[in-house]
Formats: structure tokens, C-alpha cells, sequence
């Protein structure tokens, strides 16, 4: 008889004070995005991984916040609406509204965070690369609180499996899955951090779009690995084969990013400071 781990089962409600409930999922993008503000402080404070190149200013960063939690959650949203159900909420558009009852994209998020950081720094008069290479290196820590809550709320589960550590996930059936959230947690989070990280103290910074690229190709081959184990949404299932949406936008991001980092690479690195 194969072991089976049972799965944790959690309250998605953190905290809940009269009628207000404050689910685990809303603290996760809180927390992401509070700790990634943080982060993204001290990249800009620090001389010696930019060298002579432009940057953004640390009130720049405060600012920015805003238009950044903006850009996610209308990009999610409506990159949940348009990619992965758009015939049901044709049919129930005032739904789209109702974003308490989940559907979030992250490609939808990512170019609706893009967008707002154009505008954003259009509106300041500054350079919109370097913005969005200091993003690139803490958007994984938002990837990362998210996948977990994606786990605690028993959510995008994985495809069936044998593996010791397999689980039955409440609402998916009686046989084990890949508990497939905490596999993208560590790649799209944990590795994706660390990899951009050590990037950036090795120089990357000083290379305009390097950290941008390094962070698409990373992010989209780990999606890519990640939906080899999660069960795709039903309302779409597989495109072909085992293709699935996730795959399939993820192609994009490998070779936008490859090609940051080629062009970043042949070009001299900013002078040192």
C-alpha cells in the first residue's frame, strides 16, 4: 500500500472580526507586495550594483507601489476573464467584478503591471528599464506568498501520482496529486529569487534589461516545469497533448527574456561607482 500524506486542512479565513473576514490569499498578495517594496528600497539605495547607471529614487519605489497593486489585480483579473473563462463571464459579466471569489492570471497581472509602470514613469519623467529591472527582482517574492495561499486554500492542485508525497486534496477526487502549489512556490519563488539575486550582486544592474530577461526566461521555464505536474483548468483542460494555457504563455516569456539578456550581454556594463 503506497503512503499517502493527508492534506492540511486550513481555514481560508485568517482573521475574521465581526462580518470582516481577511482570507489567507489577500494576506499573501499583502504580504508580497509590502515585502517586495522593502526589497526593492534597498536595491535602489545600494551605489555599488548600478554603477553610473540611472535609477529610480527610494521615493520613487514608495510611490510606485500603488500603481504596481493596481496593475495586478485589474491585469489578473482581467487576464483570468479573457484568457481562462471568457464564454462564462460573457454570459455573467458582473462577476468579473467579484474578485473575492478568485481568478487571478499571472500573465494578465504581469502586463498590467508593465503598463503601470510605463504610465507611472512617463508621469515622473523617468526611465522605465531600470523600474522594471528592479521589479524583476522582487516580483518572485510575490509569486511565492501566492502559491503558498494557493495551497492553503486547496486550489490548482496537481495531476495524479504514486510519489511518497503525494495528497487528496478536499473537492479533487480520492486519489493522491502532486501537491504541484508548493512545487511552483520553490521554482517561481524560492529559485527565481535566488537566481536573480546573486545576479544582481554579481553586476547585473549595471546591464539594462538583464535582470528583466533573466527573470522571463527563469519565470516562464519554471511555469512550464511546474504545469508538467498541476492539473490544468478544467474549463479549458489540455490545448494539445500536455499543453496546457499556462505552457503556451510561457513560451513567449522564455524568448522575450532570452533576448533581453542577449542584447543586455553585448552591450558595456555601466562603469563602476
Amino acid at each position: 500500500m503506497s503512503f499517502v500524506l493527508p492534506f492540511p486542512v486550513f481555514d481560508p479565513v485568517a482573521i475574521q472580526v465581526g462580518p470582516l473576514a481577511i482570507r489567507w490569499y489577500a494576506l499573501a498578495y499583502v504580504a508580497g507586495i509590502l515585502l517586495g517594496w522593502l526589497f526593492a528600497r534597498q536595491i535602489v539605495r545600494r551605489d555599488r550594483l548600478w554603477g553610473s547607471r540611472q535609477r529610480p529614487e527610494a521615493r520613487d519605489i514608495d510611490d510606485l507601489v500603488t500603481w504596481v497593486t493596481i496593475g495586478v489585480v485589474l491585469g489578473g483579473r482581467l487576464g483570468f476573464v479573457l484568457i481562462y473563462n471568457p464564454a462564462y463571464y460573457l454570459n455573467h459579466p458582473l462577476e468579473a467584478l467579484m474578485l473575492w471569489r478568485g481568478g487571478m492570471a499571472f500573465h494578465g497581472g504581469l502586463l498590467g503591471v508593465i503598463v503601470a509602470v510605463v504610465l507611472f514613469c512617463r508621469a515622473r519623467g523617468i526611465a522605465a528599464l531600470p523600474v522594471l529591472d528592479v521589479l524583476a527582482g522582487v516580483v518572485p517574492i510575490g509569486l511565492f506568498f501566492g502559491r503558498i495561499a494557493n495551497f492553503i486554500n486547496g486550489e490548482l492542485w496537481g495531476r495524479t501520482t504514486t510519489v511518497p508525497w503525494g495528497m487528496v486534496f478536499p473537492g479533487a477526487g480520492p486519489l493522491p496529486r502532486h501537491p504541484s502549489q508548493l512545487y511552483q512556490a520553490a521554482l517561481e519563488g524560492l529559485v527565481l529569487f535566488a537566481v536573480i539575486a546573486v545576479a544582481i550582486r554579481m553586476g547585473a544592474l549595471r546591464r539594462p534589461g538583464l535582470a528583466l530577461g533573466i527573470f522571463g526566461t527563469g519565470y516562464g521555464l519554471a511555469r512550464i516545469v511546474g504545469e508538467a505536474f498541476r492539473m490544468p483548468d478544467p474549463q479549458l483542460g489540455f490545448l494539445f497533448g500536455p499543453v496546457t494555457m499556462g505552457m503556451l504563455l510561457s513560451v513567449p516569456m522564455v524568448l522575450i527574456g532570452l533576448a533581453f539578456v542577449v542584447v543586455a550581454l553585448r552591450r558595456p556594463a555601466a562603469e563602476a561607482a
